[in-house]
């Protein structure tokens, strides 16, 4: 399966005119040859935390997923605030969306308490992971990143991480390294998208989206400027790896 990872800017709390940007993006992505097309975290909105920024469940930003895999044939995914019914706050909430209007939604399970996020969104209760077209897909949301123990936990049945984030500039090589070692530690590809550009706080991210190898090596990267990001994963790399080097099995649990 070849996966597109879309590193993109955001106008800070403004749906509309993010989607309006990224349509086309994904259209690229797709006219690539990608399957799976993975796009920022809070790709519609920002990393808000203004009362009132979530929306339905199946709200606009959803609604543009599912539209999006339907137009052109492919997954696609990111990340939206989102409040489940009978919910006061929104969780962080991945959605992928299928061609045939499939949707599955994982909920970022570590809000960045540092950055107040506890406070305005609800946690997730635990991983998901999605068989499409014969790769078994485990995703993650930014801080997510930093907690191996989840990784550790799905990766049994992973063939590939998806890794959605709005990861600070200040902190890059934090994000570039636990990318990798997630990778090698459970000889799983990692695919990682990180939006580029200042966000409504003033906070700058820069990029450096990349789709990492069962063994580590960097397949693909970009800078930090908008890009497209491009890569063929294998489920079949994945259990040659996992039989090569049988590290996993001495896995324990303290």
């Amino acid at each position: 399966m070849r996966i597109a990872a879309v590193q993109h800017d955001i106008v800070w709390e403004d749906r509309d005119a993010n989607l309006a940007r990224l349509a086309p993006q994904v259209g690229r992505a797709a006219a690539a040859g990608a399957e799976l097309v993975l796009l920022s975290e809070t790709f519609s909105t920002g990393f808000s935390m203004t009362p009132g920024i979530g929306e339905p469940e199946g709200g606009p930003s959803s609604q543009f997923l599912v539209a999006q895999a339907a137009e052109h044939g492919v997954w696609v995914a990111g990340s939206c605030p989102e409040i489940a019914a009978g919910a006061d706050l929104p969780f962080n909430s991945f959605v992928l969306a299928g061609p045939d209007g499939t949707v599955h939604r994982y909920r970022k399970l570590h809000p960045f308490t540092h950055g107040g996020e506890h406070e305005r969104f609800r946690a997730g209760e635990g991983p998901v992971t999605v068989e499409i077209g014969g790769l078994r897909i485990t995703p993650f949301v930014c801080y997510d990143l930093r907690f191996a123990d989840v990784f550790w936990r799905a990766a049994p049945e992973t063939d590939v991480y998806l890794v959605t984030a709005n990861w600070p500039a200040v902190r890059r090589m934090h994000w570039q390294t636990l990318l990798q070692a997630r990778a090698i530690e459970n000889q799983a590809y990692v695919v990682g998208c990180n939006r580029v550009g200042p966000a409504g706080d003033g906070t700058e991210h820069a990029g450096d989206s990349r789709i990492v190898s069962p063994m580590g090596e960097l397949l693909a990267t970009a800078a930090g400027v908008e890009a497209l990001v491009l890569a063929d994963v294998d489920a079949a790399e994945v259990a040659a790896t996992r039989d090569r080097l049988r590290f996993l099995p001495d896995r324990r649990q303290w």
